[in-house]
This record gives C-alpha cells, sequence and structure tokens, in this order.
C-alpha cells in the first residue's frame, strides 16, 4: 500500500479502550501510535487512608478479571510490611486459589477473545453454530475454574476468603475431592484444546525483546520468586522500580515502562521463556506439540503460551488437593500485628508482573500506595511491536494490516483500564 490510513477507535474484544493509528503516504510511514485514551483510576489514592484489613477489599477491585491477581499482590504487600508468615496449609490453599484465576483468565481470553481472530469471525457467537462442540469446551474450562474460585476463595471473583495471614473458611475434604476428580476430567478437553490450536495459522512475525517475569527455584513461579530478565538475569523484588523504569508518553493516560532495551515483554510468553524447564511434564509436551520453544520472539505465541500454562495450572492443581488431603485441613487464626513499614508483593498475573507498594504506620493505616500493572509495562513493547510490523506487511491490504495490527494487540490479552494510574495524586 503506498498510502494507508488506519484508524481503530476502540479494538475490540480487549477489557478497555485502545486506539491503533497507521498513517503512510506515497509509501512512507508517517505514524505508528498505540494510544490508551482511559481516565485514570486512582486506586492508589483510594487506598491511602485505609487500615490494612480494609485495603484487601478494596485493592481486588481494580480488576474484575485479575480480582485474585491483585488480592494477592495487597495481602502479599501488607504481610511484607508487618513481617507476617504464612503456614504450609496457608501457602498451598493460595497457590490453587491463584491458579483458579489464571485458569479462568487464560481460557476467557484464547477462546473467546483470540479465537475469532483464528477462525475468520467478529465474535465467539458466530462459532456457536459453526464449531459448538469448541464452544461447550471452553464453556466447560471456564466453570471449571470460576468454580475452584469459589471453593477457595469464597466467589468467582473478587474473593472474600483470603485474607492477610491466611484464610477466613476452608473448603470441605469431600468438595476437594469432587473438584480433584473434575481437574483431572478436565485434561481431555485442554488436549482437545492443544489439537485445536495446532491447526490454527499464526502469523509469523519476529520482534527480539526483553522478557520480564518471577522465576523461583523450586517451581514455575505465579507468587514467590525473584525478578527475572532473559537479558540481566534475576533481582531481588525491592529493585522492581528499577526495572519497571515507568515513564509518561503523550497519546497514553497509562505509562510505559522500559528496562535494558527500549522496551520489554510480561506475561505467558515472558514467563514461558524465563521458566520454560519448570513446567509440568504434559505442559512441555503440548509446548513441543505446539511449536512453542524457549525462547520464541513471537507475539502472537501469547495465547498459545497460555494453553500451554493452563495445563500446567491444572496439573499443579491435582498436586496441591493431594497434598491438602494428605496432611488435612484445620482453622487457623492468622498472626497479624500491624506496625509501620513497607512491603513490596509480586505476582504473575495472567498478563505478566504485578506490583503493590505498600506504606503504613504504626496503626497499620496505609500511607502511600504504588500499583504496576502488567498491562502498563506492555504498552510499550506492543508499540515497538507495531513499528517492526507495518513495515514488514506494508505491501498488505489495509484490510489485513488493519487485522494483522488488531490481532497483536489482542495476543496480548491487554487489561487496559487497570493499566491507566499516577503514582501520586494530592487534593486541595
Amino acid at each position: 500500500m503506498t498510502q494507508l490510513n488506519i484508524n481503530v477507535h476502540h479494538v475490540t474484544r480487549v477489557e478497555g479502550h485502545g486506539n491503533i493509528t497507521v498513517n503512510t503516504k506515497d509509501g512512507k510511514i508517517e505514524e505508528i501510535t498505540w494510544a490508551i485514551p482511559e481516565s485514570p483510576r486512582f486506586f492508589e489514592a483510594m487506598l491511602r487512608g485505609l487500615n490494612y484489613a480494609d485495603v484487601t477489599w478494596i485493592a481486588p477491585r481494580i480488576c474484575g478479571i485479575c480480582s485474585i491477581a491483585h488480592a494477592t499482590a495487597s495481602i502479599q504487600a501488607t504481610e511484607a510490611a508487618f513481617g507476617v508468615q504464612l503456614s504450609e496449609q496457608a501457602m498451598l490453599l493460595r497457590k490453587l486459589l491463584y491458579h483458579a484465576e489464571t485458569l479462568q483468565s487464560h481460557v476467557l481470553h484464547f477462546y473467546f477473545l483470540a479465537a475469532p481472530d483464528f477462525l475468520g469471525v467478529g465474535s465467539v457467537f458466530p462459532l456457536v453454530n459453526t464449531h459448538k462442540e469448541v464452544v461447550l469446551r471452553a464453556l466447560r474450562l471456564k466453570k471449571l475454574a470460576n468454580d475452584l474460585a469459589d471453593l477457595i476463595g469464597g466467589r468467582k471473583t473478587h474473593p472474600m476468603a483470603c485474607i492477610v495471614g491466611g484464610f477466613t473458611k476452608l473448603p470441605e475434604i469431600s468438595q476437594l475431592k469432587i473438584m480433584q476428580q473434575r481437574l483431572a476430567q478436565a485434561m481431555d478437553d485442554l488436549r482437545e484444546t492443544v489439537k485445536l490450536f495446532r491447526g490454527l495459522k499464526i502469523p509469523n512475525f519476529v520482534r527480539e525483546t526483553e522478557y520480564i517475569a518471577l522465576k523461583d527455584p523450586k517451581e514455575y513461579a505465579f507468587i514467590s520468586g525473584d525478578i527475572a530478565s532473559t537479558d540481566t538475569g534475576t533481582a531481588p523484588i525491592a529493585d522492581y522500580l528499577s526495572i519497571t523504569n515507568e515513564f509518561c508518553v503523550p497519546q497514553s493516560t497509562a505509562k510505559f515502562s522500559k528496562h535494558n532495551r527500549d522496551s520489554y515483554m510480561v506475561g505467558a510468553l515472558a514467563r514461558f521463556n524465563n521458566n520454560y524447564a519448570q513446567l509440568s511434564p504434559e505442559a512441555q509436551k503440548a509446548a513441543e506439540d505446539l511449536g512453542l520453544k524457549a525462547i520464541c520472539h513471537n507475539p502472537y505465541m501469547i495465547s498459545v503460551a497460555q494453553v500451554v500454562e493452563s495445563i500446567h495450572t491444572v496439573e499443579e492443581s491435582l498436586k496441591i488437593i493431594d497434598q491438602l488431603m494428605a496432611r488435612g485441613l484445620k482453622e487457623e487464626k492468622p498472626d497479624v500485628k500491624a506496625k509501620a513499614g513497607r512491603g513490596i508483593g509480586a505476582v504473575e498475573a495472567p498478563r505478566g508482573i504485578l506490583f503493590h507498594d505498600y506504606t503504613y504506620d504504626d496503626k497499620g493505616i496505609l500511607t502511600e500506595a504504588n500499583c504496576v500493572i502488567p498491562t502498563n509495562q506492555n504498552h510499550n513493547n506492543i508499540q515497538k511491536d507495531m513499528e517492526a510490523l507495518v513495515p514488514s506487511v506494508i505491501n498488505k491490504s489495509q484490510e489485513e494490516i488493519t487485522h494483522l495490527l488488531e490481532m497483536l494487540v489482542r495476543a496480548y490479552d491487554p487489561c487496559i483500564s487497570c493499566s491507566a494510574h499516577f503514582l501520586e495524586v494530592k487534593f486541595v
């Protein structure tokens, strides 16, 4: 195309609002922009002045999709500030709850939001008639994840049972047995999902970038470990500000980030690239079947990495339930004593590494908060991907280029409205 005039306002099948603008004239690229017009959410300001127990309930409201991730990062930050140590039982339950959300979110994305791109339709609804069994499979997996979150967290979203130091309510052993049976049965649906994605045509686009994720020597990291970079190795959680390096750009109410290069990626593919060797056996087999090898530099493969991680979360959930049933469940009263201090929580939300940084006074009142969201770490990488993609496909039609750009954004599974934040807000 010698002249392009692409204006997508707003990209569909993503959470929040993001705009794509591409203009060329006489074959020369004049503008490629990924813009975020969302209003800032001011959650950090809303958290200030709250007692630590209330922070636990407000922080997850940042997101209706990643509420368990925000709850966990928030609780971790408070526990770090107060020096709270978790019991083995509480940690196992927290991991199980976290696997529920990872499965919830991944299934929502790769089936309901991304799959229509590969199947040539605008949404999942036409697939009800053309691919009924695929849609039913997606619904079964989503319901399973929702029910697991409900069982452990007390709700399907915005959990109520997890608090600083532990849980207010425990599942029954009989309930865990039933859930374990359902998880085992779900492996067949996940194997069929692998077959489906193996038959999809993934755009062949490669741009090398830096991949950042949590890394734990003991396991495929979701809620523990240090910050790992494929470029620079590991760093402690306390150094997160030197990793994220947020900065403002004119076209976005969400900050952009960079570390060792002009941009970096977080999320399922970043986790895979950093932690592939710690995936469960069947997840590794799925990656091999799907042609996903570390280190993968194709952002369109993020959805494939999510499929692989979904298998891992189910296999790990089965193991955790075995452990819980073997050791038995008992009521525990968390030992929490508020004190002045600062704590940082870091978890792998489905979309990537998430930080909550809290400072408390000696009465347990939050005085400062900073939340760095995965999607605002990815915005800059999306921008750089677009800048590399457009010249490589400039000979395609405007419709094809627009579709590839929208697919690229959706591949990141962005949670755009959550990413719009200010570090400091003053009311006068």
